[in-house]
């Protein structure tokens, strides 16, 4: 099979960490018989450099013609100064419109491997952490009108947040969907009791709930869900909410896995494109200097090679391999442990290209 890929390499610690991806891919193309074709789209802080703006004309139509899009991480202190419609930021923003991506799904896994690094009590990480968030993705405050004005000597800001039912109801089926394939059930994360938007949302999550008979459906208000998430995450299956809701809800779930180096994370829209990406940023503190935890990005890899290619086994492949090389006691600075092997970005890929 041959398919293309718009690389994005981004800023930071992005270019190692896609690097690495690749890398395994190779390994996979390799092993299984495949043709991928990389094809680079400048995007984020070096593209401001480079051409003015987070997200060039160009590298747009190549990640709109491109079967699947690898996404590194962008921004970083040297753009901060940038207005704010020209941040890094916004090209991820625009390309996420643009390619119609309205769901971004983000698990939530923790190796046993890694169970020391868990920053929750013994007996809560002992129940497991396994479940999915599953995320509107442009809707909501990010994507409404942004004001600011002046009056009577003070400064005022106005964010709108809106949501109509079709963006509800399509993110919701994803989310049905899913929970049919894992432990078939659903929470589902509002703020109802406040917000208009939310009473929107449960109602439309309860209308698409009845197509779905054999998936249970709890609601859940957010404050209580950033509870649950540390007192019991074993809870949890599928978690679906709104844009700022999960951005929020999926770095603290990340967190407690053990690290948000180890967490990858794919935006879907409609057909089988998609844009795949570690959850973490760009890290500039530490990038060029091979210290970076390229498995999140690796198992976005993996994802991409399951959603977007419908390459179940390829993908499977992935997961085994870096399951195998945290189970040799390769780790990174970012989870490493006394008894464990300390290595770098570069050695961490090719143990885990070894092991494919």
């Amino acid at each position: 099979m041959k398919k293309t890929i718009a690389v994005i390499r981004g800023d930071g610690i992005g270019p190692e960490i896609v690097g690495e991806t690749l890398r395994v891919l190779d390994a996979v193309a390799e092993k299984f018989g495949h043709q991928f074709t990389y094809v680079e789209a400048p995007m984020g802080g070096n593209a401001i450099d480079a051409f003015g703006v987070p997200l060039p004309d160009s590298s747009l139509e190549t990640c709109l013609t491109a079967d699947s899009v690898l996404l590194g991480a962008v921004g970083g202190p040297k753009w901060d100064a940038q207005p704010s419609a020209n941040r890094p930021e916004r090209g991820l923003l625009k390309l996420r419109s643009a390619m119609g991506l309205y769901t971004n799904i983000r698990p939530a896994r923790m190796f046993s491997e890694l169970s020391a690094a868990c920053p929750l009590r013994a007996d809560i990480a002992a129940k497991g952490i396994d479940f999915v968030v599953v995320r509107e993705l442009i809707g909501g405050l990010y994507f409404g009108e942004h004001t600011t004005s002046e009056a009577d000597g003070e400064q005022k800001a106005v964010d709108v947040c809106s949501y109509a039912e079709h963006e509800i109801r399509r993110v919701a089926h994803v989310a049905f969907g899913m929970a049919r394939k894992r432990r078939k059930r659903v929470t589902s994360i509002d703020k109802s009791n406040v917000l208009d938007t939310s009473r929107l949302w449960r109602k439309t999550v309860e209308e698409v709930a009845k197509e779905y008979p054999d998936v249970e459906l709890l609601h859940m208000y957010v404050d209580n869900a950033a509870m649950q998430i540390v007192r019991d995450p074993s809870q949890f299956d599928v978690i679906v909410t709104e844009n700022l809701f999960g951005d929020i809800l999926s770095d603290e779930a990340s967190q407690i896995t053990g690290s948000i180096g180890m967490i990858p994370s794919s935006s879907m829209g409609e057909g089988t494109r998609g844009l795949y990406e570690p959850i973490h940023g760009s890290a500039p503190d530490i990038a060029g200097q091979n210290k970076a935890n390229p498995i999140g990005t690796i198992l976005a890899g993996a994802m991409m090679l399951r959603y977007s290619f419908d390459m179940a086994a390829e993908a499977g492949a992935v997961e085994a391999a870096v399951d195998a090389a945290l189970k040799a006691g390769f780790r990174c600075g970012d989870i490493w442990n006394q008894g464990g092997t300390l290595v770098g970005c570069r050695e961490m890929g090719a143990e885990i290209c070894r092991r494919i």
